[in-house]
């Protein structure tokens, strides 16, 4: 199955609901940073929570950033996407490896912690970006961006985020759903809603069962009159380039410019996103160095 992403909308306008598919993208984000089964874990659903959110924007230059930073062994994990649910991220450590947790899945909120924020940065291209930070709730993600949409945005939401890892390490499925209850809501759709998303046990189980998005979305408004409104492709993307590189290289300024030319001779920068390695070597130095004398 492609990735991509479902959006939906009731017709009385009550409920808006978005559902991806996103396993090709985490397993390429597998793949990049050589992730063990928990960070798989950690950073796929909040690839496919960025995708989805990325779905929300309005603009070709908006962007959107998703940090988590807790007291857990995994560090900061990051995910950014456009507004073409352009994907990317990282984990700080990727070979983190704990043991499965009560319920026998992977321990996403043990590598995550519980003492920590999540992050919400939307850059709509004006002086300052738009953020939002909210303590963690569980570490698992999909609870600590419902907390999120509640206290920062005055949404109730509910957000459903799953990734399967295979035995081989590679994603054997991954996706999820948010749905979200606008102003006009009456409490019987609330009611109903309440009551379909208690039947949804896992989001992985649907997708191993091979549910379609639009498949999901059915059972999470059911008795909902809606309209799926589009559909959108979503993949992992690393946008870095040389040009980029050596802009923020310029942008550190000429006497850190000096620094490196004197006591390194040459610079290695590495793509947090992609792993991607760009070499400077001393005459790519001094040309940079006379750029940003400019």
């Amino acid at each position: 199955m492609k990735d991509y992403i479902v959006r939906a909308a009731a017709k009385d306008g009550s409920v808006r609901a978005f559902c991806a598919v996103t396993t090709n993208l985490v397993n390429e984000a597998q793949k990049i940073h050589s992730l063990y089964p928990v960070a798989s874990a950690a950073l796929g659903r909040l690839l496919t929570a960025s995708a989805m959110m990325g779905a929300m924007l309005k603009s070709e230059d908006d962007l959107l950033t998703l940090q988590i930073t807790g007291n857990g062994p995994i560090g900061r994990v990051l995910a950014t996407a456009d507004c073409h649910s352009n994907v990317k991220g990282y984990v700080g450590n990727p070979a983190v490896d704990l043991p499965k947790n009560a319920q026998g899945k992977l321990d996403v909120g043990g590598a995550v912690g519980t003492d920590g924020f999540l992050t919400v940065i939307r850059d709509f291209g004006l002086k300052e970006p738009y953020v939002g930070k909210v303590p963690l709730v569980s570490g698992e993600i999909g609870d600590d961006l419902t907390s999120y949409f509640a206290v920062s945005e005055q949404i109730p939401s509910v957000v459903g985020l799953g990734v399967l890892v295979d035995v081989d390490i590679s994603i054997k499925a991954a996706g999820g759903f948010i749905v979200q209850v606008m102003p006009e809501a009456t409490d019987e759709t609330i009611t109903k809603l309440e009551e379909n998303v208690k039947k949804i046990t896992s989001v992985t189980k649907m997708l191993e069962d091979n549910m379609t998005p639009e498949d999901i979305l059915k059972c999470a408004l059911d008795g909902i009159d809606f309209d799926i409104t589009d559909t959108l492709d979503t993949k992992y993307y690393c946008n870095c380039s040389r040009e980029r590189v050596e802009k923020a290289l310029v942008s550190v300024g000429k006497d850190e410019l000096e620094d490196i030319i004197k006591n390194d001779k040459k610079a290695e920068i590495k793509c947090h996103f992609c792993d991607k390695v760009y070499n400077f070597d001393e005459n790519d130095l001094k040309i940079l160095l006379n750029k940003a004398k400019k």
